[in-house]
């Protein structure tokens, strides 16, 4: 078990040093070329985002109702924007060569990159774009939405120019319509978000967060599928739409009380609310067998709720405890039933 006590701090957790390419992640693909050399002297463009975790709400967001969500700061996605004289290069650990040459799973950086450039009337060479993450991809804590929001800012910053919440946001949803079909833009609001947010029908808000707790995050190990639990949830719904809309109803109550706990401060209600919403999840067929049973085991474990978080059918679960010290069992629990890693995120202080 990898559990990262930085979230917990609240500190920004430190980027690790970059990663070498697997053979197959990018200069097999771009064959001997070398990546151009950086402009002496040139200004570079640096770029920021986090991961995020949803609280309750999720799929159902997609469809109109309220989700809770929360940035995580320990994990965040870095990008820069380097000036070369060849054509247009990404620089990251899962690949590296031409963005023409980039491999489809990366379609969605690609799409937000060349979209930044033509709003900033920027051309599409002359450039090298690096990332560096702490976020595991695939694991419903935002990496697509992140690196595309980082990469995003670095553009701008590279044409000394900040965007608008507006600009940014529209410019992520690019990405995250190739990522994932249909994005309720929840992702794309939090991952540049300085504290948690209520989001419904595409509107964002502040949420009044006076919670003083502990989440614990876990891995299942497993990738998330969360365009395939989308499809098959909207299929679902097309077969039994009055019964996945009264969960969908039930979820909706389900947020709207968890909104109140976490500004009363009230853990065990909180708590109580994040299981319920998994049940339904479970009902509606997102969860997965590695979800139930680290869930199970944080129950076990002295957690006073947990769920799946994010899209589901694997990725992450998120758990709450009302201290530290209960949070660390959990944590353990988790490793011992199998969990990648986790990840403890304290909140506290009064509501603002």
């Amino acid at each position: 078990m990898d559990t990262d006590e930085s979230t917990r701090t609240g500190a920004h957790g430190i980027i690790p040093g970059r990663r070498t390419p697997s053979p197959d992640a990018g200069d097999r693909r771009s064959g001997l070329i070398s990546m151009p050399a950086p402009i002496a002297g040139a200004r570079l463009g640096n770029g920021r985002a986090t991961a995020k975790f949803i609280l309750i709400g999720e799929h159902a967001v997609v469809y109109g109702r309220p989700a809770i969500a929360l940035p995580m700061p320990a994990l965040a996605m870095r990008a820069a924007a380097v000036p070369s004289s060849g054509e247009l290069w990404l620089d990251s650990e899962h690949y590296r060569g031409p963005l023409s040459q980039a491999p489809e799973r990366l379609a969605p950086i690609r799409a937000a990159l060349i979209a930044t450039l033509s709003h900033l009337g920027l051309p599409d060479r002359g450039l090298v774009v690096r990332t560096e993450s702490a976020i595991p991809i695939e694991r419903g804590l935002g990496s697509s939405a992140a690196v595309s929001a980082a990469v995003i800012r670095s553009l701008f910053d590279l044409a000394g120019l900040t965007p608008e919440q507006d600009e940014l946001f529209e410019l992520i949803q690019v990405s995250e319509r190739v990522a994932h079909g249909s994005p309720s833009g929840l992702d794309a609001h939090t991952v540049t978000a300085a504290g948690p947010l209520r989001f419904e029908r595409g509107v964002a808000t502040p949420l009044r967060f006076g919670l003083r707790a502990t989440f614990i995050l876990a891995d299942t190990g497993v990738r998330g599928q969360t365009r395939a639990a989308i499809t098959d949830l909207a299929r679902l719904r097309e077969r039994r739409p009055d019964w996945v809309e009264e969960r969908f109803a039930r979820i909706t109550e389900l947020t709207s009380a968890s909104a109140s706990a976490v500004e009363l401060d009230d853990v065990a209600a909180l708590g109580g609310h994040m299981s319920e919403a998994h049940g339904i999840l479970r009902d509606l067929e997102v969860s997965s067998p590695e979800l139930e049973s680290l869930v199970s085991a944080a129950e076990d474990a002295g957690a006073l709720g947990a769920k799946l978080t994010g899209g589901g059918r694997g990725g992450c679960m998120v758990a709450v405890a009302e201290s530290t010290q209960q949070a660390l069992r959990v944590a353990r629990a988790l490793g011992d039933a199998g969990a990648a890693r986790t990840w403890l995120y304290a909140t506290g202080g009064p509501a603002a």
